[in-house]
């Protein structure tokens, strides 16, 4: 870059610039929103080309970036997110001039008719939504062998700490791999099963999976309204707070944020640097630490020595009942068609595809260009009724609910009389996802090669306080995440 200001900036803290510091400088005078906004389109520039995380950037993000910078100087800034670019899934509708399409050829002219209720939110709180990111396509809703990180519109992402070599998680893969390699002070996920906890700890990132409710989905391309929610993905804890911080609340149009108890919460209050002193933390290693190899079950152990010394009490190889279930999807195939079919219908007229018989159809018009791994999962949803009223759907959503809580989190919870319970890397995510329940993603190292390893903390619901006083402590004590080497 020509501008020597910029380029200073670059040098000496960009690189691994925290959410804070960027606020800092802008207050100060010595940054402004157009600056940063600027320094990130070039870092996407030179550095996206080697991990095709980012499927399109804002248009209007620099102007948006001066408006709010005259606005600072006006009358101050909004919340901690004033100025500060965000990237976000591309399955999260905008209504500006970037698209809307689930990493699908499909939808890659749509343009949503309305912000969703997690865009205007940030928007509200003066954040610039600087683009959006690549995934696996239709959230790996599609295809029972596709790649983590495939999508037909934006190809395959690749994971910044070693492009080719290790997984980089999905489906919010792009959002995992441009916030890793700082393309954006962080960025939105969604998560049905995994989708924010996998790719956070195959990146080196902190990733909160929240409470279905915590978070509206109103504008989101679903999967299952059972599980559906977005989350932050962040560098450090504080940065994923303060992203939550602006995400909540009580949305009409999605009743389950009815059931929000923390609409008026300050998350940033439980950054606690001995948040670990006298919590009981239950480690389920059983059915979950035998997916890992041994190097990273090292990683996991060594993670829990270093909770029992920062004074957490440690309950070894706690029972959780359901840990072995022959868990199942088919609770998102059935929602899937129905939750599909209504996010379709309210699309602009000019886009052809208005059911997921449509979408089935559409693809089958080119299987070279859209079908790389096939639609089976597509096609197994459609042969359901799209009403729910299956005998099958109720009993396999009964049985999901009830052993991932009575018979799971919460099982180990009251018999434990734990506060958080502590889960290799993303094992227990289907578990958390089925319950509906938080989970947060915390880096806790790497292998010998150079892989990122993470830990999970989950609780029950609306914990999300506990989970961040103890992913905060965590991370002050050990700050294992470091930046890749970007070629």
């Amino acid at each position: 870059m020509e501008n020597p200001k910029l380029n200073k900036f670059l040098d000496e803290w960009l690189e691994d610039a925290s959410i804070t510091k960027m606020q800092e400088k802008m207050s100060s005078g010595e940054l402004t929103s157009k600056e940063l906004v600027t320094m990130y389109l070039h870092r996407i520039s030179v550095f996206d080309k080697s991990i095709n995380s980012i499927l399109e950037v804002n248009p209007d993000a620099l102007q948006i970036a001066a408006a709010l910078d005259a606005e600072r100087k006006e009358t101050g800034p909004r919340s901690e997110l004033h100025g500060i670019p965000i990237l976000i899934k591309d399955n999260i509708d905008t209504a500006d001039k970037m698209h809307t399409s689930a990493g699908s050829l499909a939808l890659k002219d749509s343009i949503a008719l309305k912000d969703s209720y997690v865009a205007k939110k940030l928007r509200k709180a003066g954040a610039v939504i600087i683009g959006k990111t690549n995934m696996t396509e239709w959230a790996n809703f599609m295809a029972f062998d596709m790649k983590n990180g495939y999508s037909s519109r934006g190809g395959q992402v690749l994971n910044p700490y070693g492009p080719g070599k290790y997984d980089v998680g999905g489906s919010s893969s792009g959002s995992g791999a441009a916030v890793a390699a700082n393309l954006a002070a962080a960025a939105i996920g969604t998560e049905t099963s995994g989708s924010i906890l996998n790719p956070s700890c195959r990146n080196s990132l902190v990733g909160i999976k929240p409470t279905v409710g915590l978070i509206s989905r109103r504008g989101i391309i679903p999967i299952a309204h059972t599980q559906d929610t977005a989350g932050p993905m962040a560098r450090t804890v504080k940065d994923a707070a303060i992203l939550l911080n602006a995400l909540t609340g009580i949305d009409e149009k999605d009743p389950i944020t009815r059931t929000n108890p923390l609409c008026e919460k300050d998350f940033t209050e439980h950054l606690h640097k001995d948040g670990l002193k006298g919590k009981r933390i239950g480690i389920a290693t059983e059915g979950f630490i035998e997916q890992l190899t041994e190097e990273k079950q090292k990683i996991f152990h060594d993670a829990v020595a270093i909770l029992e010394a920062a004074g957490a009490e440690i309950i070894e190889q706690i029972e959780i009942p359901s840990a072995k279930e022959k868990w199942s999807y088919d609770v998102l195939t059935y929602e899937f068609k129905p939750d599909l079919n209504a996010y379709l219908n309210k699309l602009h007229p000019s886009i052809p595809v208005r059911t997921l018989k449509d979408l089935i159809e559409f693809n089958q018009q080119d299987e070279e260009k859209m079908l790389k791994y096939g639609q089976a999962v597509l096609i197994q949803s459609e042969k359901t009724s799209g009403s729910l009223t299956e005998e099958k759907y109720i009993k396999v959503l009964e049985f999901d609910q009830y052993p991932a809580t009575h018979r799971g989190i919460d099982y180990a919870l009251d018999k434990y009389d734990l506060d958080v319970i502590l889960f290799p890397g993303d094992t227990g995510s289907i578990i958390s996802a089925k319950a509906g329940y938080p989970t947060i993603a915390v880096p806790a190292g790497y292998t010998s090669e150079g892989e990122p390893v993470g830990i999970s903390f989950a609780g029950t619901a609306y914990s999300e306080p506990q989970l961040i006083e103890a992913a905060y402590a965590f991370e002050q004590l050990t700050w294992f995440r470091k930046p890749p080497v970007l070629g």
